[in-house]
């Protein structure tokens, strides 16, 4: 391992299955006294000019927006789960332009663990997984924990 601190690192896109990604990644983190990160990626302003034109946000706050929804979805998630977890883990919160599994993937280069959602905002909802989950279980350099939301772990 090159580093000596164990990190995790989770995609967040705001769906039921990356809600229940965080979740787990915050569990594991606690278990392991690890580091989690936290990534929302969005598409680039670049990629809607030709249909568009130029964003009339600035780039830089757009990014910022993003970050912000993210860490929404995290003080939410932590604040859900205060009784199991009495001393959350360190969370930082990244907002990256591009495709989800790139971003993903190269987020978790040095992670000793990538948790993601098994499906996201796509839309194939009936597929046991989606792209960016396939993706980053075919490709990550670190072990990689898919997770399913389903009506029994939201009752457990």
């Amino acid at each position: 391992m090159e580093h000596d601190h164990c990190h995790i690192t989770v995609g967040v896109d705001g769906s039921p299955d990356s809600r229940a990604a965080l979740a787990y990644a915050l569990r594991d983190a606690v278990r392991r006294g690890a580091t989690v990160e936290v990534v929302a990626s969005f598409a680039p302003p670049d990629y809607w000019v030709p249909l568009y034109g130029p964003p009339a946000i600035p780039f830089d706050e757009i990014q910022e927006g993003v970050r912000r929804d993210a860490e929404g979805i995290v003080h939410e998630m932590i604040e859900q789960m205060k009784d199991e977890l009495t001393q959350p883990p360190p969370v930082i919160v990244r907002a990256v332009a591009g495709g989800a599994a790139q971003a993903l993937l190269q987020a978790a280069e040095n992670a000793d663990l990538l948790v993601v959602g098994s499906r996201g905002h796509g839309g194939f909802t009936s597929m046991l997984l989606g792209s960016v989950s396939l993706s980053c279980a075919l490709h990550s350099a670190c072990p990689v924990t898919v997770v399913h939301s389903t009506k029994q772990a939201k009752n457990e």
